[in-house]
């Protein structure tokens, strides 16, 4: 047909997830017949596939040997889905699903590309006690770490829930040995007697915001809210 069907679906890291390449209901396929290609569809790496009377998966890239599955039972009735086990952040890219019959002169039967966005909670940020490098400015650092897509930091100030502004703050991004992010934040800002801020850490994907608040005064650094987004049921909306 050369029409590739496009889909999305996210998965948090360490989770299993299904990348969905289905027929319509009721079809009908014998496995001696079908050749069935999962690869990612920018650097082509093999992640699974089906020949027949070939059950030899060698071809299979290491990153996916034994962590990318297609159901047999599944394939008889058109259903070529991809279920990924333990998925890392190495993840996060477009899948392509190609099925073709060798009846029909390898014509291709299906092909759908399914981009897997990739997420993970940070921690509930820890702000440090304020300090002070000079008489006339306060130094917070606030720290979060194994979250996953890049955040973003904001500083608040909460006796009126203002954003303080960016050039304030200094961020500091890496990527950790487990390819998730953790981010420092440091906010240098004029001494007053009395200053209660808050860090905030946003996960665009989760829709989540980790919001911890720090007094200077009695210095206490207390954990504030996690403010998730308002609709409800919120973990199915990533499991299809």
């Amino acid at each position: 047909t050369g029409d590739t069907q496009e889909k999305e679906v996210r998965a948090m890291v360490g989770s299993d997830v299904e990348l969905s390449c289905a027929c319509p209901e009721g079809s009908r396929f014998d496995l001696n017949d079908v050749y069935v290609y999962w690869q990612t569809s920018e650097s082509k790496t093999v992640v699974t596939y089906h020949i027949p009377q070939n059950s030899s998966l060698e071809n299979v890239d290491s990153r996916y040997r034994n962590r990318a599955l297609m159901s047999p039972a599944g394939m008889l009735r058109g259903d070529f889905s991809l279920r990924l086990f333990n998925v890392t952040p190495q993840d996060e890219q477009k899948f392509h699903c190609l099925v073709l019959s060798q009846s029909l002169g390898f014509q291709e039967v299906l092909s759908v590309e399914v981009t897997l966005h990739v997420a993970a909670n940070f921690s509930v940020p820890v702000v440090s006690a304020p300090h002070s490098p000079s008489q006339d400015e306060l130094t917070f650092t606030c720290t979060s770490i194994n979250g996953y897509p890049r955040p973003n930091v904001y500083w608040i100030n909460k006796t009126d829930n203002s954003l303080l502004d960016q050039a304030l703050q200094n961020d500091t991004v890496f990527l950790n040995m487990r390819g998730l992010y953790d981010v420092v934040s440091v906010l240098r800002i004029a001494r007053t007697p009395s200053v209660n801020i808050g860090c905030c850490i946003e996960n665009v994907l989760l829709q989540q915001n980790l919001t911890v608040g720090s007094q200077t005064g009695n210095d206490i650094g207390e954990r504030d809210k996690i403010t998730e987004n308002p609709v409800s049921g919120t973990e199915n909306l990533y499991f299809q």
